[in-house]
């Protein structure tokens, strides 16, 4: 298993994209939508976390999710982390199942 350690938020985003998740995913209701279309949460799971700490503002977590369909739709979800995240987007993503390894 590869680990993937980065310092930023836009320095995961990036390495990702190049890694072939490219879907910008977004949460709608208890679905993940994209532009091609909305999914329900147990269609995905988790490949990949990355969470940041702001040094003094926990207005500055934020979360990074690599995420990918059962039928091989690679994408990103960035959302914040802690007080900042929605009960939407936590309540979904708690549905979603994490990487097995």
């Amino acid at each position: 298993m590869t680990t993937y350690i980065y310092q930023t938020v836009s320095e995961a985003v990036q390495d990702l994209q190049q890694r072939g998740f490219t879907v910008d995913f977004n949460l709608e209701e208890n679905l993940v939508a994209f532009e091609s279309g909305k999914f329900d949460g147990g269609d995905f799971e988790i490949v990949e976390v990355h969470r940041y700490e702001g040094d003094s503002d926990p207005g500055d977590e934020a979360v990074v999710y690599g995420i990918q369909s059962k039928k091989g739709i690679k994408g990103l979800l960035v959302s914040g982390y802690g007080m900042s995240a929605g009960a939407r987007v936590r309540k979904l993503l708690s549905n979603l199942p994490l990487p097995s390894h």
